[in-house]
């Protein structure tokens, strides 16, 4: 079966670790998925202001999973926004306090926030994930409805804390890490399958016709649904299981290496 839709992860799968890509050999390849009539979506744990900027030329033509699958648009029209309950935001905020390691994004529709306790080297680091940051003092006065929360913390942290968290949020978030010290905390159900979903339905697109690449995690879901699934050279052995095809390394263009095969209609894809 052809592809129709084709699903990059950003950080780790198409971006190189400089956070770059080779913009003219992917805008040609845009052209031709266009040609085609094959649809791109950008499916991220960052947040949609974020990554709109790495395509300024097209994102209001493509589809956007971003927030690890709490807010989906297509062609700059939101298909979907999650919310947890002001309580449940409470009750996150506080546990998550009592941690002095810990410090966190509050995710919303309209931007995200970080107390204003918060170091600035922190503020640094997260605005490069969060082009819309900024400080608040009480989650009382955030004018948006929130739908995650972005934790950053040392990596050997991740797989106590995600198992802290398992057992004392009462299954209100799901905690997931899509690696660099970063862990998500999201809806439970949605994530990036889930965002992926909707715009098939959207598109009234097969699983078996999606073509997904991802690394960490947060990828899970989304390469286990997709009928053409690629981990990364540099992606988790978790992933590199769940996946049923393997790419080569995020900074030698392999997702773009793929994606040509595609496009040309090479293995596995005839």
């Amino acid at each position: 079966m052809s592809v129709k839709l084709i699903a990059v992860d950003m950080d780790g799968t198409f971006l190189s670790d400089s956070k770059s890509y080779n913009r003219a050999r992917f805008s040609a390849q845009y052209q031709e998925m266009q040609r085609q009539g094959i649809k791109f979506v950008v499916a991220s744990g960052n947040q949609f202001y974020q990554l709109v900027s790495f395509f300024p030329e097209i994102a209001a033509q493509i589809a956007f999973v971003a927030e690890n699958g709490a807010y989906v648009t297509s062609e700059n029209q939101p298909l979907f926004c999650g919310h947890i309950p002001a309580d449940d935001v409470r009750h996150i905020l506080a546990e998550l306090s009592q941690r002095d390691h810990l410090h966190t994004v509050v995710c919303g529709e309209q931007g995200a926030w970080l107390h204003h306790s918060a170091p600035e080297k922190v503020t640094t680091l997260m605005s490069r994930h969060y082009h819309r940051l900024q400080r608040y003092h009480d989650v009382a006065e955030l004018p948006d409805d929130i739908f995650k929360f972005a934790l950053t913390l040392d990596d050997a942290l991740i797989p106590s804390l995600s198992a802290h968290l398992h057992s004392v949020l009462n299954g209100s978030v799901t905690p997931v890490t899509s690696g660099f010290g970063f862990v998500d905390l999201i809806i439970p159900g949605v994530h990036k399958a889930n965002g992926l979903k909707i715009l098939q339905r959207h598109w009234q697109i097969d699983d078996a016709e999606v073509l997904a690449f991802g690394d960490s995690a947060n990828d899970r879901e989304m390469l286990t649904m997709a009928g053409y699934s690629f981990s990364m050279a540099n992606a988790s052995e978790e992933i590199k299981r769940v996946a049923r095809y393997q790419a080569g390394h995020n900074n030698e263009e392999a997702v773009l290496d793929v994606i040509e095969r595609a496009l040309e209609g090479g293995a596995p894809f005839n």
